[in-house]
């Protein structure tokens, strides 16, 4: 073996890393990072075509924001807010649903009964075996009636949160469009 290989084996096991070993890079916080402009934000890319600096090209993006808001009556942070409330009173019918009918079958069980027992005495007189039926079969209503609520507000729920998500998107896309307009009017190249 090469007289030159063992002492550089030596060294590079004795220090632990080695010395061909290399660590990644380390990763770029997300504070050096650019910050976020308006139109990114907006998920609107814009590009200075006739060189105009950041300075310019922020006050521009404030510009048309305020045309936009003026212009179509959507302001998009307000659109935002309004979109999670409706998601909130969404995710408020999901919890519902799961609580409706809560009781169901102890209250089938109940009328079950009492029916039972009514038509058990005048069919056969026996109160007790009609009360044991109608009980049986009320815990299943009971539970039928249940699973056809839950069922019921799970399909409102989920109704409200597309509409809410349907209704955002609609007015998202009427803002960013008018926010394109004068962005592009101030010959900025603009892509939604």
């Amino acid at each position: 073996m090469n007289r030159f290989l063992i002492p550089l084996f030596v060294l590079c096991t004795s220090f632990g890393t080695g010395v061909l070993a290399q660590s990644p890079p380390a990763p770029i916080p997300a504070a050096a990072a650019a910050p976020k402009t308006l139109a990114a934000t907006l998920k609107v890319y814009v590009f200075p075509s006739k060189g105009q600096n950041a300075e310019l090209q922020s006050a521009d993006e404030a510009k048309c924001y305020a045309w936009a808001v003026e212009t179509t009556g959507i302001d998009p942070f307000l659109v935002q807010k309004q979109a999670e409330a409706g998601m909130q009173q969404a995710a408020a019918q999901q919890a519902a649903a799961q609580q409706a009918g809560k009781g169901s079958r102890v209250g089938g069980a109940v009328a079950g009964a009492a029916a039972g027992a009514l038509i058990g005495e005048i069919g056969s007189n026996d109160a007790g075996e009609g009360a044991a039926v109608g009980a049986a079969v009320g815990v299943v209503a009971g539970g039928a009636r249940r699973r056809n609520a839950r069922r019921q507000g799970e399909a409102q729920a989920q109704a409200t949160a597309q509409t809410v998500q349907a209704v955002t998107e609609e007015q998202m896309g009427s803002f960013r469009k008018a926010f394109s307009v004068c962005l592009e009017a101030k010959e900025y190249l603009v892509k939604l």
